[in-house]
């Protein structure tokens, strides 16, 4: 019903920059926030950023000021921004999403495939 599409991870050493993308697709009816997880081994997934619809973004403190979401609300996409990347931001970064489908009476979250982050020193 509802597909969400990670592009833009990959190898950057320290300093640098990279942009994610994440695409949701399918019968969507609404979306009410979009956001960026990530995790790496051994340890929980975590909040990096969160963007509500007409709401306040959230970022984690490790990230601020270094990273940046935004969306296009009209291509049903979530960007993530990331600059001046460190080795301790190297993890599997997942985009999140709360949809309502056509179909459904509620809010459903739904989870990207993943892309992985490495940044080397």
């Amino acid at each position: 019903q509802v597909q969400l599409v990670e592009s833009g991870g990959g190898l950057v050493q320290a300093g640098g920059s990279l942009r994610l993308s994440c695409a949701a697709s399918g019968t969507i009816f609404s979306i009410n926030a979009m956001g960026w997880y990530r995790q790496v081994p051994g340890k929980q997934r975590e909040l990096v950023a969160n963007m509500p619809t007409g709401g306040r973004i959230n970022y984690a403190g490790s990230v601020q000021g270094r990273f940046t979401i935004s969306r296009d609300n009209e291509k049903n996409t979530v960007y993530l921004q990331m600059n001046s990347l460190k080795p301790e931001d190297t993890a599997v970064y997942y985009c999140n999403a709360a949809i309502r489908t056509t179909s459904g009476s509620y809010q459903v979250n739904y989870w990207g495939q993943g892309t992985q982050v490495t940044v080397s020193s």
